[in-house]
């Protein structure tokens, strides 16, 4: 008997991922370089499943071309893979590295296979443990010859929006995929971000204890923040701890963690050109509660105002819940418009409203939201940013001024809104017709001869400036 497909690395997720294609079907070769994880995928009879005890192994079992799903940690074990598993494959056979490796990697290891003949995907996957199993959202980039070949598995095992469409696709050339799932991780930080901002100012300003807070965001969770994020959410804040008997979330230590995706990011959006203060704030904010320490010690020696609201709390509950409507549009805006910009910069060929499409379901930021952006696209496929959508535009900025209240109090009390005031800069910057880069263009040229341009005429322009 020869199988569909082959995984290897089968941790939980690659685990996973392989039980959620047998259980659709497909017949697959489980291989692990831990022997007993080999030999637990395989156990159980009557399933068209097989444990392989080596690659050539693997390779003798699959048939062709064959089709190697890789599931293994970011960097060098990818290629230390890749270096295994190579010499058995053949021309026209297929790797998936379904991990979340570095696009700028992912490129570079598609060239070097192309020279040998084997076909290479980059392929983002997000929904966590569950949505290996059950139904993900699967994003390839890379040969449209082998997403041919691997789509009706994918197809398959993807999750299912609202009208029935599997929430996978094609998203565009050599390491696209990796660079739409390295977004969709930051997107991502910052919602996360957003919320838990949201839920301090509830918690420290308006003093509610966190089963009070889960109560507000079950119920937003019923409108149009209708989220993945925002239901674990109102779950996490009402958890118990079962050994003091206190909110769970009130004895997790505040020091985020962090796997680099987010940070990788940031990083490039300076390479591209596109701001993106949302996400950056969020992974600031990450790298401010890592330092707990001096924060305990700067806390015993800064002084700040009482973050005590003594206001309506029901109105600053309400602007709460409009300001992270409001934040959450130009979080996505801001990654919708990285994507088109890297897409131009590296050749990718990346249409956001697909990839909006794609998000709508399995993945972590899937959300109500998500189906409005892939509208929004449709309406306009060269929609440069989404706050020019008319639709997008009448709704922030029938936001905004309870978006700016809710800044304002999150200010006068000294609680960190750091994304969501990130977030309404960016707003009050990309509307303004005029900044003060001429004054930072006039300092360039004083100080480094860097010259300016002018608005009444073309042509570059340099001053000898007057100095005292």
């Amino acid at each position: 008997m020869t199988y569909d497909i082959g995984v290897v690395g089968l941790g939980v997720m690659g685990g996973n991922l392989a039980r959620n294609m047998e259980s659709r079907g497909f017949s697959v070769v489980g291989y692990d370089l831990d022997p007993a994880k080999t030999t637990a995928f395989a156990a159980g009879a009557g399933r068209a499943v097989a444990g392989a005890t080596s690659a050539e192994h693997l390779a003798a079992l699959l048939s062709r071309p064959r089709k190697v799903l890789l599931m293994v940690p970011a960097g060098k074990p990818v290629d230390d893979v890749i270096a295994h598993v190579l010499p058995h494959l053949e021309a026209g056979d297929i790797l998936i590295d379904a991990g979340n490796s570095f696009f700028k990697d992912t490129d570079r290891r598609e060239a070097t296979l192309a020279e040998k003949g084997v076909l290479y995907l980059g392929t983002g996957v997000s929904g966590g443990e569950e949505g290996a199993l059950r139904g993900p959202a699967i994003m390839p980039g890379g040969s449209r010859q082998a997403w041919e070949a691997v789509a009706p598995i994918f197809n398959a095992i993807a999750a299912r929006a609202a009208d029935g469409q599997p929430c996978v696709g094609h998203v565009g050339a050599r390491g696209a995929g990796h660079y739409v799932k390295m977004v969709h991780n930051g997107i991502e930080y910052g919602d996360m971000q957003l919320i838990a901002e949201v839920y301090d100012v509830f918690s420290r300003g308006l003093g509610m204890t966190a089963g009070e807070i889960s109560d507000v965001f079950v119920e937003w969770n019923r409108g149009e923040l209708k989220s993945y994020l925002v239901e674990i959410t109102a779950d996490v804040l009402a958890q118990r701890d079962t050994d003091t008997g206190m909110p769970l979330v009130d004895v997790i230590l505040d020091e985020a963690q962090q796997k680099g995706t987010g940070k990788w990011m940031s990083q490039n959006s300076f390479d591209v050109g596109a701001p993106i203060p949302t996400v950056n704030a969020a992974v600031e904010s990450r790298l401010l509660s890592a330092q707990k320490t001096e924060r305990l010690a700067a806390a015993r020696v800064l002084t700040g105002p009482a973050p005590t609201f003594t206001g309506d709390r029901a109105a600053l509950i309400d602007a709460a819940r409009q300001a992270l409507y409001a934040s959450k549009v130009c979080s996505y805006a801001q990654g919708m418009a990285l994507l088109r910009m890297a897409s131009a910069e590296y050749g990718y060929d990346v249409d956001p409203g697909e990839v909006a499409r794609i998000w709508r379901a399995g993945c972590i930021i899937r959300a109500t939201l998500l189906e409005d952006i892939r509208a929004a696209f449709a309406r306009d496929p060269q929609l440069v940013n989404l706050l020019m959508d008319p639709s997008f535009s009448a709704a922030v900025g029938a936001r905004q001024q309870a978006w700016r209240e809710f800044v304002q109090v999150a200010i006068g009390l000294g609680i960190p809104v750091l994304a969501t005031g990130a977030s309404l800069a960016y707003y009050d910057a990309y509307r303004s017709a005029r900044l003060p880069a001429n004054l930072t263009q006039g300092q360039r040229d004083y100080f480094g001869a860097h010259t300016y341009r002018r608005t009444d005429r073309d042509g570059s322009f340099h001053t000898e400036w007057n100095s005292r």
